[in-house]
């Protein structure tokens, strides 16, 4: 905008000077002298509007450049910005293929459970396919927390029966029997009742069919003098085990009377857990039995050392004053050996005076 007064103001006094002229060219008829001056007026005026000229020009160049790198700095800046935005949608994208991935990964897998849980369906719905899913369920516990020294599967009975697990323990408490039992239909009967009296004969149904489970174990897998005085009902599934103690106070007390425990995966676990501790309190005693006969024995070692230093100190002392008596009898030797070099040879007399012991006591 400053620019543009500028011009305004530039081209305002070349009209002004056109006026000027064309007054002066109407005016003829003054003197040359007048004449004269406007000319050399209407050169300086002249000369004022080339000045001009030439500093519109440098300001209308410098207005172009100062344009030119607005201009540029704006182009830069849009540039930045772009470059900018699309690295930033590029990595949007790079994370949302990543998640889409994910979603895909599990979207696979919800599919592969879902199959797993029609197979899972399909294996409860048949019996004897769930008595066997209960016995691999409890062959995985087992095997997962004792060692392998510590139970045997389907161990045969003296009454002919076969238990699923029999756990191997000393006496007390002895071998514990773990039987596994699977009352789903009952449940499921329960579960899906709707009505009040629906409820009440499923209730009746499941109870009845977990008692005749607890009787039979406590009729076939608890032997006096074989197994201890107790046995586990294992039931493969959480929610049956925890509906049970939940509504059916009357089936785990029976439970408690006929000393058949009822334990689920979890409970099994903490079970199997203390056996293995005992197990290990066993073999800590049977080590520290073994350890007492061998401490007694290093004993009696000890002493019999004892004694053998004893002797051998004494015939160190006897050897000790033999070698001192030796000394003494050699000190004697050598003594007498320096007096016979000494000896001179002169009367019988002297010579027997100088060789007999002094004090007139006999050698020794």
């Amino acid at each position: 905008m400053q620019v543009d007064l500028q011009t305004l103001l530039i081209l305002g006094g070349l009209g002004v000077a056109v006026v000027v002229i064309l007054f002066a060219i109407s005016a003829g008829g003054r003197a040359r002298a007048e004449q004269a001056a406007k000319l050399q007026t209407l050169a300086d005026i002249a000369q004022s509007l080339a000045q001009a000229q030439t500093t519109l020009s440098g300001r209308m160049e410098q207005a172009q450049s100062d344009t030119n790198q607005r201009l540029d700095a704006l182009s830069k800046r849009l540039g930045d910005g772009l470059t900018e935005q699309t690295e930033r949608t590029g990595q949007t994208l790079k994370v949302l293929h990543e998640r889409l991935a994910v979603i895909d990964h599990a979207q696979k897998n919800i599919t592969e459970l879902s199959q797993q849980m029609v197979s899972l369906q399909d294996i409860l719905s048949n019996k004897q396919a769930r008595g066997a899913f209960g016995e691999i369920q409890l062959n995985d516990l087992v095997t997962a927390a004792l060692p392998a020294s510590a139970y045997e599967f389907q161990s045969t009975l003296s009454n002919g029966r076969r238990a699923d697990c029999m756990l191997k323990l000393p006496n007390p408490p002895g071998s514990i029997v773990i039987d596994s039992k699977f009352p789903l239909e009952s449940y499921e009967t329960l579960r899906n009742a709707e009505t009040d009296a629906a409820k009440v004969s499923a209730s009746r149904e499941f109870s009845a069919a977990v008692l005749k489970h607890v009787k039979d174990i406590s009729e076939r897998y608890i032997l006096p003098g074989e197994t201890s005085e107790s046995a586990l009902m294992f039931l493969p599934s959480e929610a049956v085990y925890a509906e049970l103690h939940a509504n059916f106070r009357n089936v785990v007390e029976e439970g408690f009377r006929r000393r058949v425990w009822i334990v689920s995966p979890t409970t099994l676990m903490a079970t199997l857990n203390t056996v293995r501790a005992i197990l290990r309190d066993v073999h800590m005693r049977e080590q520290a039995d073994v350890i007492q006969a061998e401490v007694h024995k290093l004993l009696v070692d000890m002493s019999r050392l004892d004694d053998r230093v004893s002797k051998l100190k004494t015939h160190f002392n006897q050897a000790q004053k033999d070698i001192g008596d030796i000394e003494i009898s050699s000190g004697k030797i050598m003594r007498r050996g320096a007096r016979i070099e000494d000896l001179q040879l002169g009367d019988g007399d002297d010579a027997a005076g100088m060789l007999a012991p002094p004090d007139g006591k006999a050698a020794e």
